[in-house]
């Protein structure tokens, strides 16, 4: 259950598989595997009576759990020297096209993996395997994000190389997955030149939570009534230290200061180890 819209996750998958039980806010969620489908029973958020306070409780003890799955995950990267981002942003701004244009320039440089999160299909999956680049995808159902436990589970199944990079792109949703940590070492926002430049300001916690935006699809400005500059601005009045990278990952531009922010996290992750 998500904390901001309430939304379930009882059809998670992972890989194709059912994610067959999860611990949030204090109950046990037991999921029945049907023809691949789970199908969860639980207490919905939704239900009559729900007084604030007790979703304020629910609130609290769902991201209470899930920061304690964080923590586990965040410990096994830093054991093993693994560098992780999560990639956040809204639907369509090319996410998954910056990560095949990323893989194919890194070169197989530096090992990585992918976890995809999505609520259907495994297209996204099926692109990042096609650079020959291992990818896992995780398909959320009704749920609009990923979470620590999820994502836990999916770097098991993934067996991530020690000393390796692990890309993470989160459901296209600019709410939801500001609230929960995965265990990375940044969350990292895209936005594309086809958005509004206001989009910082409209969803503040996302661009909080960053420390990095990758302002994507320059190679459309030409074209488009989009001011940056103005987009920057707007980043940096709710996260004033937050980086920012211009680029496009159809031209090519900005991408070496992408691939050398992603190399240097690495090293930090390595020697840090």
């Amino acid at each position: 259950m998500c904390t901001t819209c309430g939304c379930g996750s009882g059809q998670t998958l992972i890989g194709g598989h059912a994610l067959k039980q999860r611990k949030l806010s204090g109950e046990q969620v037991q999921y029945r595997v049907q023809n691949k489908t789970a199908e969860p029973t639980h207490n919905h958020a939704h239900a009559p009576g729900l007084t604030q306070a007790r979703m304020v409780k629910i609130e609290r003890d769902i991201l209470s759990k899930n920061d304690g799955y964080a923590s586990e995950n965040r410990r096994y990267l830093a054991e093993h020297g693994i560098f992780a981002l999560n990639l956040v942003s809204s639907p369509g701004s090319g996410k998954t096209t910056l990560l095949v244009k990323s893989i194919i320039a890194l070169n197989g440089s530096l090992p990585l993996a992918v976890i995809e999160g999505d609520q259907q299909t495994d297209n996204d999956a099926a692109r990042i395997r096609a650079t020959g680049a291992p990818a896992l995808q995780i398909n959320t159902g009704k749920g609009c994000h990923l979470d620590a436990h999820m994502v836990g589970q999916a770097m098991q199944q993934l067996g991530l190389t020690d000393n390796s990079l692990l890309l993470i792109e989160n459901v296209g949703n600019l709410v939801c997955p500001a609230s929960f940590d995965l265990g990375e070492a940044h969350k990292v926002a895209i936005l594309s030149v086809t958005e509004g430049e206001d989009k910082p300001l409209k969803y503040p916690d996302m661009f909080r939570a960053a420390d990095l935006m990758l302002l994507n699809k320059c190679d459309l400005l030409p074209y488009l009534d989009f001011d940056a500059d103005l987009a920057v601005e707007n980043a940096r009045r709710v996260n004033p230290a937050i980086q920012v990278i211009r680029l496009s990952a159809t031209s090519g531009e900005g991408m070496e200061e992408w691939l050398e922010w992603i190399r240097a996290g690495c090293k930090n992750a390595l020697t840090e180890r």
